[in-house]
């Protein structure tokens, strides 16, 4: 028994001194007004006041175990209630006779007072509460965490805050995905996380140190041993339960996490996902870092570098790539280490800039046989260019693809299912979707992590004809067209057409008021003035930086949000006519058909626009049906449901006729976007707009799930074009027998072309499941019979490891994944569809069914 009780106090001061080191640490890399909001945040969930910062009502829990207010704590409070009646010893009388308080602890975890925290770093912070709280009391206290957050940013500190119950990982308990919360992508992951890198800032102590890193695998017995004893008493302690294997589901869940966190991140990210491609190298005999830190603990290394948590990471990565080979890739985990510390060791140590931490990356950097030039480049990174900064975008995304491609064979070798929920698997390929597949047309948008002023002084815009030895289209350089600067440059991009140079450049900042622009011409109807112009009206149109895509707009098809038409751009008809003045009929004359000749006047159409998914596309099309073309794509990615766009904004740039074709193309545009978004009537379900081209009559009709456009050649043709809508509904959609039931209309209202749908309908005898492929189609499966999850999990696990849907390059990796939704009826009878959820919350994988999906083909459409 004194054995034991000595044990206990042993470890109980070697804990304390573990921690005073990492807070020093902590504390020693912050400015002096981080200090100030970081030493004071625990006092905001301790005490309960108006006066205080984050008073959101009396009803709020508050008080943390274990916790007494400091000298420079106690001077806070009292400042705060200098305005109040209230005294400091009032304040914290009510906490006195609770033999209990809400809050178990606060602890940070990631970066804090390890060597990859910088002056720019957050906090993520856990407050441990008790079991005692309930739903109800949580919310609040989430709440209350968030108006502490928001007081802290308008103090200049990002602190975030996760309210996390003792028994979330005992039980597999999970809380909402958001821009900070992992959701269901990570599980004991986190945990493992949580352990290596946790740092107490106020309450109890955690139980796990007390288990010696040779009896993690029988955690709960050693502690029943240790209570048994009398040792210490398990409610005195902030205890999350013992760390297991990792099961081999969590890893995909995971690496679409950190390639999600890699667009804010990436350098931190890359460390993170070869990490967990070590562990899976391992499986099944993972040796975790938190236990491996453990084992430093216990050898008495506290205040020593090896036992940091960002150089243990480091540590495991490195023996990794090593073993395997992967010089590459363990270079670039070396830079990418470096430049998480923000040191820069070939300048004078600033503000942030911490001694030991030097010294340490000293010792390391002549380990890795760095020398002076290449520490200089790396200190220079932020001044790097789009070259460097491409250069490096590039690097760090094929390392993360990589990794990501590594983890998907580790499934498939294991035959595993994913544990992150379909709801998150959704939201986080949307999101990796926007943010890294490279479409023809979306503007790449480089990682602004890696330097933050890409802004040139000159760009030239250079135009090659066909039957050149360099392929047709334009290209872009960062000189002017003085011979010294351009002869042997290479272009930083090329593209077909001008608009979308112009949007990478001004997306990417390259592009800014004070940038000189050049340009060589062909062919094209463009000039300097020109160019000027459409930079002016991209930048007074589209703001740099617009609010992060919603988890609600992520769970839905992508709306238009912003759209920008560039007429005659590149390809004028006006400028045919040499008059200087053109007569124009506006009763009797129309713009696609002008004249006796009947010449359209819109000869080039450019398209730029942003969704809801923050995405960039930009679109061109020249010749006569441009605006036919142009209209047809643009009403294609509006589904029938949709927001209407925020703007709608036409430009033109012909040297005639200039406002006049300005605001019918503007009206054509309008008019067409009210018919396809305005609500379809049951007993009036087809709409149509007629447009003369040139000698051509089109039709273009509007339908639930598409807009299509059909040739008419006479008055015979329309009717008959009018009669086959009536009946079979859109073009693309035919049912095969009268009695095949069409699929609901909340189906057609989801149709975005380039998504693939999952609909889910509920029936006596078991489910109805609707399929839109990327081209609109559906099919129709009619009482099916089988888990819905494991449904889900087998599509996603087709599409993620398929072997025709990866190479060696990141530039084909698919995360257009399918979307999964649930057709629910309210109470009125009307039908909407939900994003489709598990019917329970995370627990551990089953063996698949034998039985599996089964269900009737009801029609193919």
């Amino acid at each position: 028994m004194i054995a034991l009780q000595t044990y206990v106090e042993q470890q109980t001061e070697r804990i304390e001194a573990f921690n005073r080191v990492r807070m020093d640490r902590a504390r020693s890399a912050m400015s002096r007004q981080a200090q100030a909001i970081f030493d004071v945040l625990p006092v905001l969930l301790h005490l309960n006041h108006p006066a205080l910062p984050g008073f959101c009502g009396d009803s709020v829990p508050f008080g943390i175990a274990d916790y007494a207010l400091d000298e420079t704590q106690r001077e806070f409070v009292s400042d705060c209630l200098i305005h109040s009646d209230t005294r400091f010893s009032s304040l914290t009388a009510c906490l006195e006779g609770r033999k209990r308080h809400p809050i178990k602890g606060m602890y940070t975890m990631g970066s804090t007072g390890s060597m990859g925290q910088s002056l720019t770093s957050d906090l993520d912070i856990w407050v441990c509460i008790d079991a005692s709280v309930t739903a109800a009391q949580r919310d609040k206290l989430d709440a209350k965490c968030m108006a502490i957050s928001e007081w802290a940013l308008s103090q200049g500190i990002e602190a975030n805050f996760f309210v996390v119950c003792e028994g979330r990982f005992r039980h597999h308990l999970s809380q909402a995905m958001t821009s900070d919360n992992c959701g269901t992508s990570q599980h004991f992951l986190l945990l493992d996380e949580f352990y290596r890198s946790s740092m107490r800032l106020a309450g109890q102590k955690l139980l796990w140190y007390m288990v010696p890193p040779e009896m993690e695998g029988c955690y709960e017995e050693y502690v029943d041993t240790l209570v048994a004893e009398h040792g210490l008493d398990r409610r005195d302690w902030v205890d999350f339960g013992g760390l297991p294997t990792i099961p081999a589901e969590e890893y995909f869940g995971s690496s679409l996490w950190q390639l999600y966190k890699s667009i804010d991140s990436p350098y931190k990210s890359v460390l993170k996902a070869i990490l967990l491609e070590a562990y899976s190298w391992q499986y099944p005999g993972t040796q975790l870092l938190s236990v491996d830190g453990k084992r430093r603990f216990y050898a008495g290394w506290v205040d020593v570098y090896q036992s940091d948590a960002y150089y243990l990471m480091l540590e495991k990565v490195t023996r990794y790539l090593e073993s395997i080979g992967d010089t590459r890739r363990l270079d670039l985990v070396r830079r990418c280490f470096y430049l998480k510390t923000h040191e820069k060791l070939t300048q004078s140590p600033a503000t942030g800039s911490v001694a030991w931490r030097r010294e340490v990356l000293r010792l390391l950097a002549r380990e890795w046989g760095w020398d002076e030039h290449a520490l200089a480049y790396l200190d220079n990174r932020r001044h790097w260019k789009v070259e460097e900064v491409q250069y490096a975008h590039n690097e760090l995304l094929d390392a993360l693809m990589q990794s990501y491609r590594n983890l998907i064979r580790f499934a498939r070798r294991n035959d595993i299912t994913s544990a992150i929920s379909p709801q998150d698997i959704s939201i986080l390929a949307r999101k990796l979707y926007a943010a890294f597949e490279e479409l023809p047309g979306k503007v790449t948008l480089l990682n602004p992590q890696i330097s933050p002023d890409l802004h040139e002084a000159d760009l030239t815009f250079i135009q090659v004809p066909e039957g050149r030895t360099n392929a047709p289209g334009w290209y872009l350089y960062k000189h002017s067209l003085d011979p010294v600067d351009i002869i042997g440059r290479a272009p930083l991009e090329h593209n077909s057409y001008l608009s979308k140079l112009v949007a990478w450049a001004f997306f990417n900042g390259l592009l800014t008021e004070s940038t000189r622009l050049d340009t060589v011409v062909r062919d094209a109807d463009v000039n300097l003035d020109t160019l000027y112009q459409l930079v002016s009206d991209i930048r007074n149109t589209f703001s740099l930086n617009p609010p992060r895509p919603t988890l609600d707009a992520l769970s839905s098809p992508c709306e238009i949000r912003q759209l920008a038409l560039f007429v005659n751009l590149e390809q004028d008809p006006t400028s045919a006519y040499k008059k200087p003045s053109m007569r124009f009929d506006f009763k009797n004359s129309d713009i696609f058909s002008y004249g006796p000749e009947q010449t359209c006047l819109v000869g080039s159409v450019d398209l730029v626009y942003r969704n809801s998914w923050n995405e960039v596309r930009t679109l061109n099309y020249r010749g006569d049906d441009a605006i036919l073309e142009a209209l047809k794509t643009m009403l294609g990615k509006m589904h029938q449901d949709a927001v209407p766009p925020e703007s709608v904004d036409v430009f033109c740039y012909s040297s005639k006729m200039r406002g006049l074709i300005r605001n019918l193309v503007y009206q054509l545009v309008a008019e067409c976007i009210e018919l396809r978004l305005k609500p379809v009537e049951k007993e009036k379900r087809r709409r149509f707009k007629a447009l003369r081209i040139g000698k051509q009559t089109h039709g273009l009709f509007f339908e639930r799930r598409g807009v299509s456009v059909q040739r008419l050649e006479n008055s015979v043709d329309f009717y008959r074009c009018i009669s086959t809508n009536k009946v079979n509904g859109t073009p693309v959609m035919v049912v095969d027998n009268p009695q095949d039931v069409h699929p609901p209309e909340v189906v057609d209202a989801y149709a975005s072309e380039g998504l693939v749908q999952f609909f889910f309908e509920d029936c006596t005898n078991g489910y109805n499941l609707y399929i839109l492929d990327e081209n609109n189609r559906v099919e129709v499966y009619r009482q099916c019979s089988g888990d819905k999850t494991e449904m889900v999990q087998g599509v996603n696990r087709f599409y993620t490891s398929s072997h025709d849907r990866y190479s060696y390059s990141a530039n084909f990796i698919n995360f257009n994944l399918p979307q999964f939704y649930q057709i629910v009826t309210d109470d009125r009878g009307d039908t909407q569809a939900l994003p489709f959820k598990c019917d329970s919350q995370w627990q551990p994988p089953r063996p698949p069914s034998q039985g599996g999906f089964t269900g009737q083909v009801a029609s193919f459409k």
